[in-house]
């Protein structure tokens, strides 16, 4: 099963150039916004991230399209911010970790199974140093939470009932690996 949704479903659906150029727009639209409300961390990778890569460098742009959603899942779940924990729920009026995330990412086009321990096994492998906003970070062992790293040593998650979404330092938790999707 593929994670990401990047073939068109449909003869109606646009093609994958010009969901390109859409998926740019967006990103650069996110960009702006982010700097204007997200701080300087958020807003310094945003921008990196719309950069436009150079037409010969395929493993540097897929790398990049892979940033710009996850810094997109992450604008997205920030707007989150203060709903309710509930065990099981994947919003839009409460989550749970795993669901934050699923609801977050589905935003932007990606689907990931509702399992912290599942999510924890897709996408690319990231060391802790090379940490980007939007990268899945798991904790404990074995995997048992999930949280989107914010940047500036910051994940976004839910975390037990009574806390609501909110932004927590990483090292408040046992870290155990990170992805990016």
């Amino acid at each position: 099963m593929a994670l990401h949704r990047f073939e068109p479903r449909s003869d109606a659906a646009p093609s994958r150039k010009r969901r390109f150029v859409r998926a740019a727009l967006t990103a650069t639209a996110l960009a702006a916004a982010m700097s204007a409300t997200a701080g300087p961390v958020l807003a310094s990778t945003a921008s990196a991230a719309t950069a436009a890569p150079a037409a010969s460098a395929a493993p540097a742009a897929s790398a990049s399209a892979t940033a710009r959603v996850g810094a997109s899942a992450l604008s997205r779940a920030l707007t989150q911010q203060g709903k309710p924990y509930v065990w099981g729920a994947a919003g839009p009026n409460a989550y749970d970790c795993s669901g934050l995330v699923v609801w977050a990412f589905k935003q932007v086009g990606v689907a990931l199974p509702h399992s912290s321990r599942l999510q924890s096994t897709a996408g690319v492998a990231v060391s802790k140093a090379a940490l980007q906003p939007g990268d899945l970070v798991f904790f404990y062992t074995p995997v048992s939470h999930v949280g989107i790293y914010a940047g500036g040593g910051m994940v976004l998650h839910a975390s037990r009932p009574g806390v609501p979404v909110k932004l927590s330092p990483l090292s408040s938790m046992p870290f155990h690996n990170a992805r990016r999707i």
